[in-house]
């Protein structure tokens, strides 16, 4: 059987679906490109804004018209929390939730009993998608450490949709980094719904610095990349940690999601403009030439042009290496939805536009910063589209271009950087 996969939305998705193709894979299905005719089409969803969920609808119409006769099934977030709208959108056949691995793979065979199999993640107390021992597509896997998110912030819908926080056992995750390790991948990636709240849950408890120290001492052949935290787990235990082992990649996203105290309170963040300044400060000092990104949400309800400006500034002061901008998107069960009215759509993408521009400037000014010096870069499976150059990451997340053979890719190879041109840093191999 041909089966076609769009995967949309986070790290965590992307791990999901790696676990589908394993289990497709078991079966003796074949995975074909997305355009291609396929026996059976699932759409990987995100929800969360209006426009993730409009890219879900998208793909299953694609799907429906790249085979008329094929089945089209939804699973992901946006199947997760919207089950009976999805249901009723008549080029859907089947809408399957987070976890339910036996009633996905049914309904991709065409043997499910229902069109509709979804269930209650806050009542939920493990992670189901789970195990992969390869990445199709990557130079770099991702792992998933834990799953689901108990802070609630006001804007997000993702605790409703991928349930209450949950970790994946210490032993797991050292398995199975291990054997991305044996299979040859170069770096993994440490990810999570929120991955901060590692450990909480297990028996006996433990904590992220306490998983990072395992990793550590079991010294795997690989890099490790920390995918994101808020910054009241950044801790001085854990740059330790970071800082001893230079298998750990020194990049720190910090979703900061607003630079003004109110913003942040009203958001329902676990801290305030100062305590985040502490925490990027406590990490350049740790750490030489750390790359320290974070997210930013434009047009939350309520948001002065007054709090939008003391963001941009906090930001811009705090020197970050880039930002991922969002503008702001109701979701309807959140506590924000039902109790502010949104911003003018107008109002909401001006100010994201503004965002956009201080990223341009941010990313700008920290590559520059980097001509003359040196690093190891991972050189990935593909080139460059636009110049046929090699391309890879530093382990501070440069992205950077170099001439180069093909047996190249996929090492580790050590660079000098010499310039800066179309938002990469150009590099000649040591």
């Amino acid at each position: 059987m041909r089966v076609a996969i769009a995967t949309l939305g986070c790290k965590v998705n992307q791990y999901d679906t790696a676990v589908m193709e394993r289990l497709f894979h078991g079966k003796g299905w074949q995975r074909v490109g997305f355009d291609d005719a396929a026996d059976a089409y699932v759409i990987n969803s995100c929800t969360v804004t209006d426009r993730a969920d409009a890219d879900a609808r998208r793909m299953a119409r694609r799907a429906r018209r790249n085979n008329p006769d094929s089945r089209v099934v939804m699973t992901g977030c946006y199947a997760q929390t919207s089950p009976q709208a999805v249901s009723r959108l008549d080029y859907v056949d089947y809408v399957v939730g987070l976890g339910r691995l036996p009633d996905l793979l049914s309904a991709v065979a065409g043997e499910a009993t229902a069109p509709v199999s979804v269930s209650d993640l806050r009542r939920e107390d493990t992670v189901r998608t789970l195990g992969i021992s390869s990445f199709p597509g990557r130079t770099r896997a991702f792992v998933k450490i834990q799953e689901g998110c108990d802070l609630f912030c006001s804007f997000c819908i993702i605790p409703v949709a991928r349930g209450r926080s949950r970790s994946v056992q210490p032993r797991q995750v050292l398995e199975e980094i291990e054997r991305l390790a044996a299979r040859g991948y170069r770096e993994v990636v440490l990810t999570g719904v929120h991955l901060g709240g590692y450990g909480r849950d297990l028996d006996p408890v433990c904590d992220l610095p306490w998983l990072l120290e395992a990793i550590s001492e079991r010294g795997p052949a690989l890099r490790v990349r920390i995918s994101s935290l808020d910054p009241p787990e950044i801790s001085q235990r854990l740059l330790d940690i970071v800082a001893a082992d230079s298998r750990f990649c020194r990049h720190f996203h910090i979703p900061l999601q607003a630079g003004d105290d109110t913003v942040l309170d009203n958001m329902r963040r676990q801290y305030d403009t100062l305590s985040a300044r502490r925490a990027i400060e406590m990490i350049r000092e740790r750490i030489d030439d750390v790359c320290l990104g974070t997210d930013l949400i434009t047009g939350f309800p309520g948001e002065t042009e007054e709090q939008h400006e003391n963001g941009l500034r906090f930001v811009r002061d705090l020197g970050l290496s880039y930002l991922h901008v969002f503008p702001y998107s109701q979701r309807s069960s959140t506590s924000a939805a039902k109790r502010w009215q949104p911003l003018a759509d107008q109002v909401v993408h001006e100010r994201a536009a503004g965002a956009r521009a201080l990223d341009r400037e941010l990313r700008s000014r920290f590559l520059s910063s980097f001509v003359g010096k040196s690093g190891k870069a991972l050189i990935e499976t593909a080139r460059d589209a636009r110049t046929g150059l090699l391309k890879g990451y530093t382990d501070n997340y440069l992205p950077i271009v170099t001439e180069g053979p093909d047996h190249l890719m996929n090492s580790l190879v050590e660079v000098r950087m010499t310039g800066v041109a179309n938002g990469k840093v150009e590099a000649r191999v040591a």
